[in-house]
């Protein structure tokens, strides 16, 4: 980021201390918290303080991801890291991306979620591409406005059925390259050391902690 004279700004250093997770995903909290926990930062989830789920009007995962962030760190009065994540189908022109979460209805049932995907693919012939991609985006947001925002992206093919009981969402459906093993089948550390999350997270660590 460079300001009006061509200097570059510093990127703002998050501290020890409590930080709201912006999420009411127990996944994604989990996940997070796991990630953070080596770097003396104590991780709150939204859920936990009865903050809103804030519409998600954004047209990018890091518009999405710093909304939530953005409003997590008004209401709170703390620092808020928001996740905004996705499943990127070729076949489907990239769906159900952004909607990932949405595709899985009220009810967040993500076994019709992943159903729904098997059959698109299904639907658009024998010779249809398997290939998806996920995307992680993360927004560091602090009460005073600032946001700081990371992008990560893993790569790998579709799986039917879905295999393996860890993880969560599309996780069972997904196979990063050069993986013989579904997220859903993979041990929670090892899905960490190399997930999307994981990816924008290391962005994140090395620039603000």
């Amino acid at each position: 980021m460079s300001d009006d004279f061509g200097q570059e700004q510093a990127i703002r250093k998050l501290k020890p201390g409590r930080l709201v997770i912006a999420s009411h995903n127990p996944g994604k909290v989990r996940e997070i918290a796991a990630l953070l926990g080596p770097y003396g930062i104590e991780p709150i989830s939204a859920a936990s303080l009865d903050l809103p789920e804030p519409e998600e009007t954004g047209t990018t995962f890091i518009a999405n991801a710093e909304l939530k962030a953005m409003q997590a760190a008004d209401l709170s009065g703390l620092p808020a890291l928001a996740d905004d994540s996705g499943l990127c189908v070729e076949a489907l022109g990239g769906d159900p991306g952004l909607f990932s979460a949405r595709w899985a209805g009220p009810t967040k049932d993500f076994g019709m979620a992943m159903q729904l995907v098997w059959d698109g693919v299904q639907a658009k012939g024998p010779d249809a591409s398997h290939s998806a991609h996920f995307v992680c985006a993360l927004a560091l947001a602090w009460p005073d406005g600032h946001v700081e925002a990371f992008e990560g992206r893993i790569d790998g093919t579709l799986v039917w059925p879905p295999r393996g009981q860890n993880g969560f969402g599309y996780d069972a459906m997904f196979q990063p390259l050069d993986h013989a093993i579904s997220f859903g089948e993979m041990d929670p550390d090892a899905k960490h050391a190399m997930s999307h999350r994981a990816k924008a997270f290391e962005q994140l660590v090395a620039a603000v902690i």
